[in-house]
């Protein structure tokens, strides 16, 4: 059932869920939690798609907000509501209300947002691209107990983890971050078998790919082990190579779905380690909703600290001892005429 409200307000909206519950006969609430997305127009639907999929899993009331921006001075004064409630089919497992907000309400949303939210349920925030610098302080933002980016949709990504390092605060995650926790597991797993310590490290992936500088930050943090960046071809994240006085453990996939993972002393074994879409990743990330600590750790290692520990030392030349200029021969001065004795 889909149901479209303009011009209208949260207390219509909400209204208008219930009769729809009751028209569906449904009108016991089963969801555990509240998603909100912050997006545009653009993204909705990728977005909208990706949350419907986890709610299967976790059942949720979907808000979407989009902010539309508004061209003439006039409009942008002008404060409008428009809302779409879809329940029952339309909305997976739980309700979904899209919002878009025109005009001065553009500034307020978190006033939109607030009367929607479903009582004593957790809140989460997802920002699928153009995520604030601050999370937390953002109006939106302080609504939840867990707030999730994608550095890897940034324009820059390597500086944006710099940002969310900056701005970290507990409850802050990042999907970026989710997709390497098969590679830590299946890693933290091979380690677990091994006497021998890691001595070096060796991260190969795409250029510019958050999850390759996230997953090489968490190895030298846990690890306390220089850790090497390379670029690959890809897909993704491709390779990682462990030194140690055994010999070298090396998890390599090539393909982007099949990974074959080599230690000293046992055959090659193929392991399954493949790229998951979005809704995958958003399922992962509503299983849990205290603050991650190791992902707070690694984050805060700094992109900037990995690659001065990666370096090797350089060498200084031996400043070599400056000898003095030998003095300038100076001419010997004319010898004087002799003076002839005086007659006596």
């Amino acid at each position: 059932m889909k149901i479209d409200l303009t011009e209208t307000n949260s207390s219509k909206i909400n209204a208008a869920m219930v009769q729809a519950r009751r028209d569906l006969g449904t009108p016991a609430i089963g969801m555990v939690l509240t998603l909100v997305i912050v997006t545009d127009e653009e993204n909705a639907y990728d977005a909208l798609k990706s949350a419907g999929d986890a709610s299967h899993e976790h059942p949720s009331r979907i808000i979407v907000v989009i902010k539309r921006a508004s061209r003439s001075p006039r409009s942008r004064r002008d404060a409008r509501l428009d809302a779409e409630i879809r329940v029952g089919a339309d909305s997976g497992s739980g309700e979904t209300v899209v919002l878009r907000l025109h005009g001065e309400l553009v500034n307020h949303a978190q006033s939109v947002v607030l009367p929607l939210l479903l009582p004593d349920a957790p809140v989460v925030v997802w920002w699928p691209e153009g995520a604030p610098q601050d999370l937390a302080g953002d109006p939106l933002g302080a609504l939840g107990q867990r707030r999730i980016t994608d550095t890897y949709s940034a324009e820059t990504p390597i500086e944006a983890l710099g940002t969310r390092a900056a701005a970290y605060a507990p409850g802050d995650t990042d999907l970026s971050w989710t997709r390497i926790t098969p590679w830590r597991s299946m890693l933290a797993a091979a380690l677990d078998q091994q006497t021998h310590s890691v001595a070096s490290a060796t991260v190969e992936g795409e250029d510019d790919n958050p999850s390759c500088e996230l997953l090489a930050m968490w190895l030298a943090d846990r690890l306390q082990v220089p850790v090497k960046r390379t670029s690959s071809a890809g897909p993704g994240l491709t390779a990682v190579r462990l030194e140690t006085k055994g010999g070298e453990i090396v998890l390599d996939r090539a393909d982007g779905a099949l990974a074959t993972l080599c230690m000293p002393g046992q055959p090659d074994r193929a392991v399954a380690l493949k790229r998951r879409d979005t809704a995958e990743l958003l399922a992962e990330e509503l299983r849990r909703l205290d603050p991650d600590n190791t992902y707070e750790a690694s984050l805060k290692f700094g992109v900037a600290r990995l690659q001065a520990a990666a370096e090797p030392p350089v060498a200084k030349a031996p400043v070599k001892a400056e000898t003095p200029a030998p003095a300038p021969a100076t001419k010997p001065a004319p010898a004087k005429p002799a003076k002839k004795a005086a007659a006596k």
